[in-house]
């Protein structure tokens, strides 16, 4: 089994960034980061290949996210920066076979929580 930990997760002021962690025991899949709200589904928020050379962000993240993987080390990281109030949520990693369904993801992490404040 796959066992994935995330970490990095905190509070931060509007504006201000925060690098999201994930380990993984394995490197032949894809790494998603989803973010999910209270009482809501969780929302893709990127993917990275298990190549590393191909990443895809959600519209709200693009330009401001950025997603890599260190397979060497079997980390992946989200680096989140110009953060807004709208970022906070608990945010996952996952390993599968990528894209923007959760469906496709058959391991989770615990999640994370990012809270920004205005």
């Amino acid at each position: 089994q796959v066992q994935r930990v995330e970490s990095g997760g905190g509070m931060v002021q509007a504006g201000g960034s925060l690098r999201l962690s994930c380990t993984a025991s394995f490197s032949t899949y894809a790494m998603g980061w989803f973010r999910q709200y209270p009482g809501k589904e969780r929302e893709f928020v990127a993917f990275i290949t298990w190549s590393g050379g191909d990443a895809y962000y959600a519209a709200s993240a693009q330009g401001r996210f950025t997603v890599a993987r260190d397979n060497a080390k079997n980390m992946g990281y989200l680096q989140m920066n110009s953060l807004k109030p709208e970022d906070t949520a608990v945010y996952y990693c996952a390993l599968g076979d990528g894209g923007t369904s959760s469906a496709r993801y058959q391991s989770w992490g615990q999640g994370t929580q990012v809270t920004v404040s205005s």
